[in-house]
């Protein structure tokens, strides 16, 4: 089954890795990128449509029809921020998105970028409401909901937007690759689990490294 998905977070690193994989494979017919700016990639296969508000979803919900998938990238860093905002920023802004899709798209697959260490009984504010977001979206009915938990991910070729330090330790890569093999992935790999889910499947919704791994090899 050839898919067509709804990508947000195409402008970030992980998004923008997700996206050149989902472009560059056979087995995906369409992206809808969804998102507050462009992502400056030009390709046959990908729609852009450029959304300021994401708490409010009212003036494109109708073009968000039809799909296979949605693989949400979109995140903010909790660094300098309170809860609440962050709590608006993530839980919210995420549950509104899904909430809107699954009645318009009720056989697709929802997959979410969260993060290694999430935890919603955690003390560290993050953790605890990637986790509660987490649990919220495999409660809300999806065929299937599933939750990407990466640490640390080698950005992919050709890829613009990587963090800064990435830069510096990237050539790290095979090494901590080698003695951390729990945390550490490349986001091709990523992004072929994230279309292996959505095609095939897994007995797991919660997918922490070495999930993502693994699926990436099937």
């Amino acid at each position: 089954m050839k898919l067509r998905v709804i990508l947000t977070g195409a402008t970030g690193m992980v998004g923008e890795g997700v996206l050149i994989e989902c472009l560059h494979h056979p087995e995906v017919e369409q992206v809808l990128s969804v998102s507050r700016r462009a992502s400056g990639m030009k390709h046959p296969k990908l729609r852009e449509i450029l959304h300021e508000d994401f708490h409010d979803l009212t003036d494109i919900q109708d073009q968000l029809v039809g799909y296979d998938a949605c693989f949400f990238c979109l995140g903010v860093s909790s660094v300098g921020m309170k809860e609440p905002e962050y709590r608006r920023l993530t839980y919210d802004l995420t549950l509104h998105f899904a909430q809107t899709l699954l009645p318009r798209n009720p056989g697709l697959t929802f997959c979410f970028v969260s993060g290694a260490g999430t935890n919603p009984t955690g003390r560290q504010m993050w953790a605890r409401v990637k986790g509660e977001t987490e649990n919220a979206l495999l409660q809300l009915g999806f065929k299937d909901a599933y939750m990407f938990r990466p640490a640390f991910m080698r950005a992919t070729p050709g890829q613009q937007r990587v963090k800064g330090y990435y830069k510096f330790i990237g050539w790290l890569y095979p090494v901590l690759r080698r003695l951390f093999p729990k945390y550490i992935s490349t986001l091709k790999e990523v992004g072929q689990a994230m279309r292996h889910v959505a095609q095939r499947g897994y007995p797991k919704h919660v997918l922490e490294v070495p999930d993502i791994v693994q699926l990436a090899k099937e």
